[in-house]
């Protein structure tokens, strides 16, 4: 039976989202108890405490089952009502205790001591999982919606713009740029390489407001001579790493925003978000951070 319920797990596909792609894959077990630690910590916070409500309502349900199994085992419980034994569990669970209602038999008193410990271990389990989620760090970074290729300095150079939503200072920010896509070997053999696009910059000292990458494409960039149909012919990704040091909390961040080939715009530049207030300021306006427009 072990068996088979294995072939069954394997032989259900799973969908994994990358940047805006959708891959299948099977094969691979992925039964609900293989990753639960990772499921809680990455499901969107009205699931998270969707789930954490019914588990909590499930387990009340159950042991004000078993209390009513009991001959009379909670004072005061106004004969066996079933809405009263779930409101003392859940006084049990939580370990509240208000003392209208308490355990008057050995049976009463052996089920209130499996909800106080169950009680504790999911109160304990609850709190690490919501302290996790509210500790992990998050960078707010924005990636402009597409790349492009354009000529700068006098070379052919591919460009994405980059922003701190935040405005704080992120120290020792670095970045990395690569190239995923699809290609033949001399045997016919399919295989998906990843290149690194050396940046001319790939390190911050301070990335407070905007910062602009740049790969130059010469002869030793893995996209010279490259046109945009090998790239939709190879189903080519860039996949763009940042990371760095955030000086408000001292702790590491690191961001990443995956390019399909489609998104990348060729002879376009990034329109300039640049300029000086009326009141003599410089101005950075985001609201034309995404927009690039066609090479003159």
């Amino acid at each position: 039976m072990a068996k088979a319920r294995r072939k069954r797990s394997e032989g259900k596909s799973q969908l994994v989202r990358f940047g805006h792609r959708e891959i299948e894959t099977l094969g691979l077990a992925q039964g609900f108890w293989t990753d639960l630690y990772h499921r809680a910590m990455t499901v969107y916070w009205p699931v998270f405490f969707g789930t954490a409500a019914a588990v909590f309502v499930v387990l009340n349900a159950i042991f004000a089952f078993f209390y009513f199994l009991g001959s009379g085992p909670i004072a005061n419980a106004g004969g066996k009502s079933p809405l009263e034994l779930f409101y003392f569990s859940i006084e049990t669970l939580a370990t509240v205790g208000y003392g209208d209602m308490h355990p008057q038999t050995n049976y009463g008193h052996l089920v209130a001591t499996v909800e106080i410990f169950t009680g504790m271990c999911f109160l304990a389990v609850m709190t690490g999982l919501i302290f996790a989620r509210f500790s992990r760090p998050r960078a707010r970074f924005v990636f402009a919606n597409h790349p492009v290729v354009t000529v700068h300095e006098g070379q052919n150079t591919l460009m994405v713009r980059m922003a701190n939503a935040r405005h704080n200072t992120i120290s020792r920010a670095n970045a990395r740029l690569w190239i995923i896509r699809a290609e033949r070997t001399k045997e016919g053999d399919q295989l998906r390489r990843f290149y690194e696009l050396k940046l001319d910059r790939g390190e911050h000292p301070m990335f407070v407001l905007s910062w602009m990458l740049f790969h130059i494409i010469d002869k030793d960039s893995p996209l010279y001579g490259t046109t945009p149909a090998e790239l939709e012919q190879g189903d080519a990704l860039l996949v763009l790493n940042v990371g760095g040091l955030d000086d408000s909390s001292a702790q590491q961040l690191y961001a990443r925003r995956v390019y399909p080939w489609y998104d990348i715009r060729w002879q376009h530049r990034y329109r300039d978000i640049t300029s000086i207030s009326p009141e003599g300021r410089f101005l950075l306006d985001y609201t034309k951070f995404h927009d690039v427009v066609p090479d003159h």
